[in-house]
């Protein structure tokens, strides 16, 4: 991975780091989008974003039929939205299950680390798009305003990127 890769990886981690939910969007058999809320548990250094979840909810069929997914967050008190594609995998690795095991998680596995359904989501980061404002809720409404009197677009509203792991640099 290029140090511009892997400064990429470091901004997008940066801003999920703390956003404890995301929502999974897989396709179905039909090619449907469907969407669900996962506890993020990390986000490695190699870009990897895990969940925990069991091996016998339907949609962790449907990632093997197709691994390309998007899970998207949100902190609305700071005005945060990430978007990040990636391809997923389902993995039964109880060493990285105890690395994040944590008492949370037990509510849904009462057997623990032994639970048969236990798995894992590995969702490799190929793409990320995000939008961040570092301004106040009232100068927001300000330049909001401001625009609405002028005609003129809101200026200086936050910080908009898009990222691509992969792409060479």
């Amino acid at each position: 991975m290029t140090q511009f890769a892997q400064d990429q990886l470091d901004a997008i981690k940066a801003k999920i780091k703390h956003v404890e939910f995301g929502m999974l969007t897989t396709s179905n058999v039909a090619g449907r989008l469907t969407s669900r809320p996962m506890t993020q548990q990390q986000i490695d250094g190699q870009g990897q974003i895990w969940f925990f979840t069991s091996d016998k909810s339907p949609f962790t069929h449907e990632l093997q039929a197709n691994p390309q997914v998007n899970v998207s967050f949100s902190d609305i008190k700071e005005s945060l939205y990430v978007s990040v594609s990636g391809h997923a995998e389902l993995l039964k690795d109880r060493a990285k299950a105890g690395e994040m095991w944590n008492p949370i998680v037990k509510a849904w596995f009462p057997e623990g680390l032994d639970d048969p359904h236990l798995a894992l989501i590995k969702v490799s980061i190929e793409t990320a798009e995000y939008w961040d404002s570092h301004l106040s809720k009232m100068a927001q409404l300000y330049a909001m305003a401001k625009a609405a009197v002028t005609g003129e677009r809101p200026q200086g509203m936050g910080e908009h990127a898009k990222i691509d792991v992969n792409a060479p640099r």
